[in-house]
């Protein structure tokens, strides 16, 4: 993805936020989601997704709490700017970022490679809420890997 496409999505992202950008949903949780979701994608995800997805799967959030419809409406307003932020992407990398934002706090797995990128990479930051990751319940080999060294890094202090 160009550098400048990606700028594009992310500045979306913090213009239209419903909440205070700096909130634990906010803009420095989706740079990590996109560093995170680099870091777990295989060879076969599709990374335009998997950023997008970082800067926009909570972007539709009303608060920090409990907000169980936050990915259906972001899911929602991928539909509303596909012909104008997301032109870059076609109708099968909206499809998948429609379904990954749409399941993310739902679903545990669904065997495409970029879905499950995108729910690790959202998965690997639960510990800004002091939750542990953990390694049974990542979609990826990677996230696995990544939730058992944050565990043992934890277990030494």
């Amino acid at each position: 993805m160009d550098i400048k496409v990606l700028r594009k999505v992310r500045e979306f992202a913090i213009k239209h936020a419903r909440k205070d950008e700096f909130s634990i949903h906010g803009i420095d949780h989706w740079d990590r989601v996109a560093n995170y979701g680099l870091s777990v994608a295989s060879p076969e995800a599709d990374l335009d997704v998997v950023l997008c997805f970082a800067y926009l799967h909570d972007v539709e959030r009303q608060d920090d709490g409990y907000d169980e419809e936050h990915g259906p409406r972001a899911a929602a307003l991928v539909d509303q700017i596909r012909d104008s932020v997301l032109a870059f992407l076609d109708d099968k990398q909206i499809g998948l970022l429609k379904e990954a934002c749409a399941l993310h706090t739902i679903c545990h797995k669904t065997g495409n490679p970029t879905i499950d990128a995108c729910f690790d990479s959202d998965r690997l930051d639960l510990s800004r809420v002091g939750i542990t990751p953990d390694p049974d319940k990542m979609a990826t080999k990677k996230g696995a890997e990544k939730a058992r060294a944050f565990n043992d890094y934890r277990k030494r202090d």
